[in-house]
């Protein structure tokens, strides 16, 4: 899964979070999903302000992805680690070394056991153009880090594999 930081103000100033849970849950408009455990210190501040942002860093931004999840905000200030910028809800700190910068709305906050499922309508994407391919985030430019679990690995991204929803098409036909 991809690793990326999570942001939310809370009281006021700017917090992150690694974040590994990240999942697309609607196309148009564009929602994701993000889990986060109910206590992080980065909860509060989605729930406070109904906005958040999520940050992908590059894979050498790996030492400050993994420190933001090795420490609470409630107890260090994170946000030194990086210059730090705002977008159109002026609630949702996002971090310019991050090569991309998913501004989000609350829609709606599901609530577990143990973790509390945020959903987010994207509101803007920032990203410099050198992370673009015609427009458009190319991943072996954005370099994300990805997490592996059991192992608690940090990886990065491979070689290009295949076209979706088209390789598979030469089976078409050979169903049983």
């Amino acid at each position: 899964m991809p690793v990326t930081l999570l942001g939310a103000n809370v009281e006021g100033k700017a917090n992150f979070m690694a974040l590994g849970w990240i999942t697309r849950v609607n196309a148009n408009p564009p929602m994701l999903g993000v889990g986060v455990h109910k206590s992080h210190y980065t909860a509060e501040g989605i729930k406070e302000n109904k906005s958040f942002s999520v940050n992908f860093p590059e894979a050498e931004m790996i030492r400050e992805t993994d420190y933001c999840g090795l420490v609470s905000g409630e107890k260090v200030d994170k946000s030194g680690l990086f210059e730090v910028f705002y977008g159109e809800l002026e609630t949702a700190p996002m971090i310019r070394e991050c090569t991309l910068n998913l501004e989000c709305k609350l829609v709606e906050t599901l609530e577990f056991p143990t973790n509390y499922f945020f959903v987010g309508e994207i509101t803007t994407a920032y990203s410099e153009e050198q992370y673009l391919t015609q427009g458009k985030p190319d991943i072996k430019k954005i370099e994300p880090l990805l997490l592996t679990i059991p192992d608690n690995s940090y990886w990065k991204v491979g070689d290009y594999a295949g076209e979706a929803w088209k390789i598979g098409k030469s089976l078409k036909g050979n169903e049983k």
